[in-house]
């Protein structure tokens, strides 16, 4: 290969150049990114970002001297046509390659509703942040709609800066599709404690208020006053510039387990691979079933694996890491293995809300699938090695 294009300019994108370097390509490398700022961290924008002390360069990954590539900032990808190898950027240029990589990522997932107000945010890039971060000031009333790992992050990090917060999660608690019940109460009392109101088994309807927001109006017609929201839906795949190009997209850019794009007649195709929130890939946790997950580890992880397959067409391995993540909430870190969501049982080991000590275990089966702790970080690491040689029994 001579021209590779990675379309993606975000942890998974960089991760992709340095392990192509790394592999020994000497070609001409092109990184294409919708945003115009170099790749920087997504975590810490709805954590440290948030805070009086953080600053947005604080996020910006470190790109080696060496790297020697093309960036080409501020300009989106606009299609793609997998025959004649170009990706079409929105200002027209066209872009051949011998090999692709896909890393497009996802896109805050907005409200149906036709009427928003100014006040009401998502947060998914550094500008959105930037955004919200000026509008947590203290004494304010923010209402935050959602309640999975960034609608909790929100919350926490607009109460710990002395706002007057709502919690709406469409569940019984926090974080229950993901990771249970238990480990949903466990959070909310955590949200409760540091004086976060929470709004269960609803969510929000719509918007009233024009220009500015004043009430968010929720599922069962109650409302909650307030001149700022924010949104926290989950994440659409950035997979519309994939439109009429033949590759399969369905919830996210399928690949086969070696992360190889599929055609929409299934075959694999050699010369294109996909890594982070965009791919959706048959990992053994789910019984083959193709998965997509928005975890840092993940997106590092994948790219390197992706840009591998890219390079090594004869040696080709399935991606088989085992996935994990994090969050921040009111002091404590939930740490987390595996595929929680899937489990048909759940076990508690240890809950202490006071002592900040929890331990669920999530199977599958009979099979460990996932783990979840808070100050327990050995625990978590044997959890860890189990699910590792699982995966390698199941190569």
């Amino acid at each position: 290969m001579r021209r590779i294009v990675i379309v993606g300019a975000s942890l998974a994108g960089l991760r992709a150049a340095q392990a192509l370097r790394a592999e020994g390509f000497r070609g001409t490398l092109t990184l294409v990114g919708a945003e115009p700022h170099l790749p920087y961290d997504r975590p810490p924008l709805s954590k440290r970002q948030l805070t009086d002390a953080a600053r947005p360069e604080d996020g910006d990954l470190p790109i080696p001297p060496d790297l020697d590539a093309t960036w080409l900032l501020g300009t989106p990808a606009e299609a793609l046509d997998p025959v004649a190898r170009t990706v079409r950027l929105a200002d027209g240029r066209e872009l051949d390659y011998d090999g692709l990589v896909i890393a497009t990522g996802a896109a805050a997932r907005t409200h149906p509703a036709g009427h928003v107000p100014d006040g009401v945010h998502t947060l998914r890039g550094r500008d959105d942040a930037t955004a919200l971060r000026t509008e947590l000031r203290a004494g304010r009333r923010i209402t935050v709609v959602g309640g999975g790992f960034l609608g909790s992050e929100i919350a926490a990090a607009a109460r710990g800066r002395g706002l007057d917060v709502t919690l709406v999660v469409s569940t019984a608690q926090p974080l229950a599709r993901l990771v249970g019940e238990q480990v949903g109460a466990y959070v909310a009392e955590l949200h409760r404690g540091a004086g976060i109101a929470l709004v269960t088994h609803r969510t929000a309807l719509g918007f009233t208020g024009n220009p500015a927001l004043t009430q968010v109006v929720l599922s069962d017609g109650d409302t909650i006053d307030g001149e700022l929201a924010v949104l926290a839906l989950g994440a659409e795949p950035n997979t519309g510039w994939l439109a009429g190009s033949g590759l399969l997209v369905a919830g996210g850019v399928a690949c086969d387990p070696c992360l190889r794009v599929l055609h929409e007649n299934g075959a694999s195709l050699p010369n294109v691979v996909a890594a982070g929130d965009v791919a959706m890939w048959p990992h053994p946790l789910a019984d083959g079933a193709s998965i997509a997950l928005g975890h840092w580890s993940n997106a590092a992880e994948q790219a390197a694996a992706a840009a591998r397959t890219l390079l090594r067409r004869d040696d080709a391995r399935p991606f088989t890491a085992v996935p994990s993540f994090w969050s921040d909430l009111h002091g404590s870190t939930l740490r987390a293995v595996g595929l929680p969501a899937l489990a048909d049982e759940h076990r508690v080991a240890r809950y202490d809300l006071l002592g900040r000590k929890l331990e669920v275990t999530y199977h599958r089966a009979g099979h460990l699938v996932g783990a979840v702790t808070v100050g327990r970080p050995g625990r978590l690491a044997a959890y860890r090695r189990i699910l590792t040689e699982e995966l390698l029994q199941a190569a």
